[in-house]
């Protein structure tokens, strides 16, 4: 910043250096007819020029250097904090929206940091050097150039605030476009399926629609203020000639002095309208600041404590303890007063139909929300003392929607344990049932699973993510619907790796295909976030509720 400031100042110096040498080829070459001394004054113009060029260089990298960086810096900054939001704010926010923020609103405050440092101060020293030279040539003259400066910049302010507003309304606009058509494309099975596409489009239209209004409206203010400057521009110039050929009558100046004079007041007007648009940039860039700042403001709702109690590899022992828990904007409960153990190297099952509470309760567990009331402990603590990463690292999931990240087979196994080996990936594969298949692949493990794994089968995506959690090798263990979306045959085919990444660590199955959990040690029944039976299997059929119904039904 300290160089480019020297850079800044020199700029405008020898701006007013090249300026003045035209004065002197005319008063002392053209008018005197003396033209020995032209020679004289072209090789300082070409060292003015050549010099300029070079500050000009150094300048513009240095200000793109700086911009660039600092946009770099609040882009890592903004990402970095979106991932230590808790997924309830993803669940109310549009992701288009989201992502319009971390892309095109930073783009326009990178315009506004690109320009604003130099060009302020540039300009800025540009009006205190061409003014003072105007005085030196005649202080009557800058006098009466001096009326439209005011007008130029009330001009300015004028129009400032209304460029913000519809600038707002265009970066709103950009981010509905984004929602819809993130929405729309990433669900493009399901609405071909059921033909929608032509709903889609006009959906899309309309939000498209809206942006090309609120982008003229803005552009109609843009350009009502860029001619009016001009006007006042021309209107300032053509009445300081009239009083300059006045002072030249007179002898007042002379006619290189006028010449020049007229130059530096065209001057002078540039950087006075440049501080006026850029009053535009800002405020266009302060829309897209104010939507960067409201996610920066967004706080988490789970955060690590200051003093974290430290978490080694744990014994297993999971406590639930009258837990209950409500999703913000609901009236009632998803969970109410729920209580069970798991200890060490045991087996539970949370079983009822859709809606009963199980997946929350497995978010709960891997603390992506904390409880209203209640409390889960792990080996005695409750896990809210715990870093939240040392916590989700001492567990492995197999959750209900197979995610998969776009990259290689061996990439996604390596996310349970990114500093494990080869041999240790096919070992994971191998006993997650999954080393056949990868190997058939043209590339093997090298194959790339596409966006969220779309490029393999539903039980491929299973057995890969049985495999991550192998290889993770956790003393807890939670499998969230491992079967859903599968056949009857692949989901058989994958209880024995499952069983096989069960053995020996404290287990949580959340199923409603009750056939995946009938040789637990424990089985526990939800009903409307309540817990309403518990016992084993042969235990709960011989009761004949609410867990033999709901068995009877799935065979």
């Amino acid at each position: 910043m300290g160089l480019g400031l020297v850079l800044v100042v020199t700029a405008p110096l020898l701006d007013t250096a090249t300026i003045w040498l035209f004065k002197l080829l005319i008063d002392d070459v053209l008018v005197v007819r003396k033209f020995a001394v032209f020679w004289s004054i072209a090789l300082a113009y070409v060292t003015i020029t050549v010099l300029a060029a070079a500050v000009e260089f150094a300048d513009g990298y240095l200000a793109a250097w700086i911009g660039e960086n600092f946009l770099h810096r609040l882009r890592t900054r903004v990402f970095s904090h979106l991932q230590t939001l808790s997924v309830n704010f993803f669940d109310r926010r549009p992701l288009g929206d989201i992502l319009s923020r971390l892309t095109g609103d930073l783009s326009a405050i990178e315009t506004l940091v690109l320009s604003a440092v130099t060009e302020t101060i540039a300009q800025v020293i540009k009006i205190i050097l061409f003014a003072g030279v105007l005085c030196y040539l005649n202080w009557q003259l800058a006098l009466a150039s001096s009326v439209a400066v005011p007008v130029c910049w009330l001009a300015a302010r004028f129009f400032s605030v209304r460029i913000k507003a519809a600038s707002r309304e265009v970066r709103r606009r950009s981010g509905s476009i984004s929602t819809v058509a993130e929405e729309s494309l990433g669900n493009a099975a399901l609405i071909q399926v059921y033909g929608r596409q032509q709903a889609e489009i006009v959906r899309f239209t309309e939000q498209s629609r809206g942006s090309v209004v609120a982008e003229l409206a803005a552009t109609r203010l843009r350009a009502v203020f860029s001619s009016l400057t001009d006007l006042l521009e021309v209107t300032g110039v053509l009445a300081i000639i009239g009083m300059g050929v006045w002072e030249l009558t007179g002898d007042r100046i002379s006619l290189g002095g006028l010449l020049v004079f007229l130059v530096y007041l065209s001057q002078l007007y540039s950087p006075v309208r440049g501080l006026g648009q850029l009053s535009n940039t800002v405020y266009a860039a302060a829309a897209s600041a104010e939507r960067i700042v409201d996610l920066l403001d967004t706080q988490p709702e789970i955060r690590t404590p200051a003093h974290p109690v430290r978490l080694r590899r744990p014994q297993g022992e999971l406590s639930v303890d009258r837990v209950s828990f409500r999703y913000p904007g609901t009236a009632a409960d998803a969970l109410s007063d729920v209580s069970f153990t798991v200890a060490t190297g045991r087996s539970i099952a949370l079983v009822g139909t859709s809606g009963a509470g199980k997946t929350t309760l497995t978010k709960l567990l891997l603390r992506l929300h904390d409880p209203a009331t209640g409390a889960i402990r792990l080996d005695g603590i409750d896990i809210r003392n715990f870093d939240p990463d040392r916590l989700r690292a001492a567990m492995a999931v197999v959750l209900q929607e197979t995610l998969l990240l776009d990259g290689t087979i061996a990439d996604n196994i390596l996310a349970g344990r990114p500093d494990a080996t080869h041999p240790e990936v096919i070992a994971a594969a191998v006993a997650a049932d999954a080393h056949e298949f990868i190997t058939a692949l043209p590339e093997g493990y090298r194959t790339r699973v596409g966006q969220r794994g779309r490029l393999l089968s539903g039980g491929q995506r299973q057995r890969v993510a049985i495999a991550r959690a192998m290889i993770r090798d956790a003393p807890v263990l939670i499998l969230d619907e491992p079967t859903t979306g599968l056949d009857a045959e692949a989901g058989a085919r994958l209880l024995t790796p499952l069983r096989r990444l069960m053995t020996g660590r404290t287990t949580i199955v959340i199923s409603h295909h009750l056939t995946t959990v009938t040789d637990v040690d424990q089985i526990i029944y939800l009903d409307h976030g309540r817990i309403t039976e518990t016992g084993t299997h042969r235990e709960l059929l011989a009761r004949n509720a609410d867990y033999a119904r709901l068995y009877q039904i799935s065979h």
